[in-house]
């Protein structure tokens, strides 16, 4: 490997790193100066490797680079003099090491995750930044993720920055008594993060699974970690190696939504059924029952190829569950289409009937599919107005193979 792919690559996986133990290391508040550090890094090595070629262990000498300029900024910055010093008075002094071990680094990441995902600052933000930060991603793809400029994404992460130094954010482990509100913000976050790439609007299908497989990285730090191996966090994982089983089924090779019921099961990642199945037992263990838990369960039957009422008694109970947990108008359209499998059409029509949901196209598209074979005047006049209130082209693909052949069911 060259070193043009290798470098992108490496600022992927080392970026984030460098940044958390230079962040624990100088405190938040020099947060702009860890990353100036750990992107001069990579320019340093983008420079040399072209002249000199890749060294014989690449990671080794980036970190050994990220130290001495950690070093070196310790011992002329004048902010260091200043403004730094005075709060490290009783720590290691500024020549010490900066810590680069396999668990400094693992630690100083997951107590960056704490500190990203503070209340201090709106979820959008938290997300933001935990892509920027803890997922190494570059400006240009988290602008495409929130399908929106550069400028605006710079700005939304510097306020952000600003407001967590302005809050004196502390980047450690909370305190026992706040660990368990603390890991349930990090757990939002690393869910909305995740959906950010399971249903994205942006046409980038690569990204939409990276963002998914970081979500997924992220929470298997904190079960891999003592103090937050908890059961939701085994519960959110759980949920996400369910759904992430279907990628290769839910999207054809023209990077067209497949509907459910028409993917093809053989293209299921049994794999990762497997590890979601260990995670949710794992999750077992507390007494909290947290909408993870039943929403893993629910992936956990959709893992489940047969089309059995039994099957889908289960996952309407989970769904009735859910909304006294969490309640939400996808779950409540869900619960919907899980009761028309159980009980009937009919049944799940005037249940369909008491949603106030005429604005969302996923609502028109189940009207459509209840009232087939039923109404198919109705049922037409509902696909075409989900076809109408649709965002993207996958949606609006599913929908018109939705009124193109009967017997599939859409996926929301």
């Amino acid at each position: 490997m060259n070193e043009g792919p290798l470098i992108p690559h490496l600022f992927r996986t080392e970026y984030r790193k460098i940044v958390a133990v230079l962040c624990k290391r100088f405190g938040f508040e020099q947060i702009a100066t860890a990353e100036d550090i750990a992107s001069d890094t990579f320019l340093t090595a983008a420079q040399t490797w072209g002249l000199k070629g890749i060294p014989p262990n690449p990671v080794a000498w980036l970190y050994n680079v990220a130290k001495n300029k950690a070093k070196n900024h310790l011992q002329r910055d004048q902010v260091f003099a200043n403004s730094v010093a005075p709060v490290l008075k009783d720590q290691a002094s500024a020549t010490d090491e900066i810590d680069l071990s396999p668990q400094n680094i693992n630690d100083s990441q997951l107590q960056m995750m704490f500190a990203v995902c503070h209340p201090a600052i709106p979820v959008e933000a938290q997300i933001g930044l935990s892509l920027r930060i803890l997922c190494g991603f570059g400006i240009d793809e988290i602008a495409n993720a929130f399908l929106t400029g550069k400028d605006t994404i710079n700005k939304r992460l510097f306020r952000a920055k600003e407001k967590l130094r302005e809050a004196k954010v502390h980047i450690g482990w909370p305190a026992p008594a706040e660990m368990e509100e603390r890991l349930s913000a990090v757990l939002a976050t690393i869910y909305l993060l995740f959906n950010e790439g399971y249903y994205s609007i942006s046409q980038d299908k690569t990204l939409r699974r990276e963002l998914c497989f970081e979500a997924m990285r992220l929470c298997t730090m904190l079960v891999e970690n003592e103090p937050t191996n908890q059961p939701a966090a085994n519960a959110l994982l759980a949920l996400m190696c369910f759904h992430a089983s279907r990628f290769d089924a839910r999207v054809n090779a023209q990077g067209e939504l497949v509907l459910y019921e028409a993917q093809d099961t053989s293209l299921w990642n049994t794999d990762l059924i497997s590890k979601g199945g260990y995670f949710l037992h794992r999750a077992s263990s507390g007494r909290q029952l947290s909408r993870y838990h039943l929403e893993a369960g629910i992936a956990y039957w959709n893992t489940q190829p047969a089309d059995t009422k039994e099957k889908w008694e289960h996952i309407l109970q989970l769904y009735n569950q859910l909304l006294l947990v969490a309640y939400s108008p996808i779950a409540a359209l869900n619960r919907t289409y899980a009761l028309s499998k159980a009980r009937g059409k009919q049944v799940a029509l005037a249940a369909a009937e008491k949603l106030d949901l005429a604005d969302h196209h996923f609502y028109h598209l189940l009207l459509g599919e209840l009232y087939t074979g039923i109404d198919q005047a109705n049922a037409l006049q509902h696909f075409r107005r989900a076809l109408s209130l649709a965002k993207t082209d996958a949606d609006r693909h599913a929908i018109r193979q939705r009124m193109n052949g009967p017997g599939a069911t859409p996926e929301v």
